[in-house]
């Protein structure tokens, strides 16, 4: 691939596990805060773990928001885990909290009761179209997740991917070039590798 990847620093969460992952499967993604060089990339990759208020003001901070809000047309957006609900619209995480508004929808907590909480393991990933992301995934795909908030109210067409945890939570969602993974590619051994691999395909 010869595309120019860059993972956004923005000091939410250990990034270094899933820029591993990517030159595990051939990729040097750089690491940077730098605008110019977001900017200038073919592909951005937003990581996250931890609270959404926290990273939405880090990235307003460094006047990332207006940035991927205002990304070049031909450019890749990949938001993965807290990265993936930083791209939509709003967020009830600790208050009701703005995201980036790229893509339609709410992050909601799932309904305390009989499900534990956070989502934490390895969950089945079901296919909800034929997709070039799924490819080479049999249908006993497992991937890995952590987390206690989901995306809701999301467009259906954007839907790749999901997985039961008592509400069918969106794991792939994808509208135009934005992507989101909802659970850990990196932590999902053969099966997160071979997403990345087909991850590269598409944005190649």
């Amino acid at each position: 691939m010869n595309a120019k990847m860059i993972m956004i620093d923005y000091g939410v969460g250990n990034v270094f596990s899933l820029l591993h992952a990517f030159k595990r499967v051939g990729v040097d993604c750089v690491l940077t805060d730098d605008i110019v060089l977001i900017q200038a990339a073919d592909v951005v990759i937003l990581p996250g773990v931890g609270a959404f208020e926290d990273a939405m003001n880090q990235l307003k901070q460094k006047g990332l928001d207006v940035v991927l809000k205002n990304k070049p047309a031909h450019q890749w957006l990949i938001g993965i885990c807290l990265g993936m609900q930083l791209l939509y619209d709003i967020s009830e995480e600790f208050g009701v909290h703005k995201g980036l508004g790229l893509l339609q929808g709410r992050i909601v907590k799932f309904n305390e009761g009989s499900l534990k909480i956070p989502h934490m393991g390895w969950n089945k990933l079901q296919s909800k179209m034929t997709h070039s992301l799924l490819k080479n995934l049999d249908q006993d795909a497992y991937v890995y997740y952590v987390h206690s908030y989901y995306a809701s109210e999301i467009e259906s067409s954007t839907l790749i991917g999901y997985s039961d945890y008592g509400v069918n939570v969106p794991g792939i969602v994808m509208k135009d070039k934005i992507i989101g993974f909802q659970f850990h590619p990196e932590k999902s051994g053969t099966v997160g590798e071979q997403l990345l691999r087909n991850l590269l395909e598409v944005v190649a």
